[in-house]
């Protein structure tokens, strides 16, 4: 090809970034890595996978024959994603980190360096979907779709992207299985076809969380109560703790009051009494919400969709729930559910699904 286009992909070192890269310099655009630094407080402990990350990404761009650049981002990831997490954290709430760091540094912060370096558009190794719709006599618009792979899809992750953001945003791995991933990746000799998917949180790694935790929050201790309100135990402080927890809560031993052998589940958090609520048995009525309210909405048109008949989810990796939406004010939607969800959790997002378009969502309140 005489004249291509320039597109950069980012790149963490794992086995569909390097794919999405390899695919597309397959297809003759001018392709360049750049692998985002995002956290480096305590990067060479051995949690943190960073340098391991960056090596990986030079070795799998040296087999695609493609120009590698770093960038850190860790100061933007600090102030537009890590305050937030704590503070959410601190008001009791279990935040996404993911849904924010796609819309605050993937799509906004690497964009923006993306188009600086005379990019026209950039590329992730995301499980997701974009597609045009042109309609007459306008510019196209551009819906957020479900990735081919449903056990991997990743919209819920990227909701709160714009059109703007999905204009210049390619998902090479929109209809691909992860093993087609996996052997495209073995058969073109990158050196990470094998290598395990990072899980959990992208600045946590695989450390223990509540350790992680405790470096930045405070912790006050209080009751442990049952719906009855007797104390069964204490906690440790309530940012500790998330909707549906059922491990580590400490009071595995407490068995009386509790329905015969059933174990324990955080089902609420008291800030003002500074009180931990748990209830006994995976399907305590208290475990189950026909409905939530969600604010800090944002939707991929760029305008609210009409009061009606979807599906949602409230976690990653959940079947999509019919419901029903109904505006309470212009950034408080209420959603309403066929059936009961369980362990709807305060500062998670509640996404919205019209078949294979993800409409966008906001955060549960």
């Amino acid at each position: 090809m005489a004249h291509s286009e320039k597109i950069i992909v980012g790149m963490s070192g794992g086995v569909d970034s390097s794919v999405a890269a390899l695919l597309l310099k397959r297809a003759g655009f001018e392709v360049v890595g750049l692998f985002m630094k995002n956290w480096e407080d305590d990067d060479d402990g051995e949690y943190c996978s960073t340098r391991q990350d960056l090596i990986d990404c030079a070795a799998v761009a040296d087999v695609i024959g493609i120009e590698l650049e770093a960038v850190n981002f860790a100061a933007e990831y600090k102030e537009r994603v890590f305050r937030a997490f704590l503070a959410e954290y601190q008001a009791g709430r279990t935040p996404n980190p993911d849904v924010l760091c796609n819309a605050e540094i993937k799509f906004r912060a690497f964009l923006d360096h993306a188009l600086a370096l005379g990019a026209g558009r950039i590329a992730t190794g995301h499980y997701a979907g974009v597609r045009e719709v042109r309609e007459r006599g306008n510019r196209g618009r551009y819906e957020l779709l479900k990735a081919a792979d449903k056990s991997k899809d990743q919209s819920y992750f990227l909701h709160r992207l714009s059109q703007a953001q999905l204009a210049s945003a390619v998902f090479p791995l929109a209809q691909l299985q992860k093993t087609e991933v996996r052997k495209i990746a073995k058969e073109a000799g990158l050196p990470v076809h094998a290598k395990k998917d990072s899980t959990g949180i992208c600045f946590i790694g695989e450390r223990p969380f509540r350790e992680f935790l405790n470096r930045y929050l405070p912790h006050e201790p209080g009751a442990i109560r049952t719906p009855e309100g007797r104390a069964i135990g204490e906690h440790v402080g309530l940012a500790f703790y998330t909707i549906g927890q059922r491990k580590g809560i400490g009071i595995g031993g407490v068995r009386d009051g509790g329905a015969q052998g059933e174990a324990w589940y955080v089902a609420g958090k008291d800030m003002q009494k500074n009180e931990l609520l748990v209830v006994s048995g995976h399907e305590h009525p208290l475990l189950q919400r026909d409905s939530l309210r969600a604010a800090d909405l944002s939707w991929v048109s760029g305008s609210a969709p009409e009061a009606a008949a979807y599906a949602a989810k409230t976690r990653y990796r959940q079947a999509d729930a019919p419901c029903r939406i109904s505006f309470l004010e212009r950034d408080l939607c209420e959603f309403r559910f066929d059936q009961p969800q369980w362990a709807v959790t305060p500062g998670q997002s509640a996404v919205l699904y019209q078949g294979e378009v993800c409409l966008g969502g906001g955060m549960i309140q």
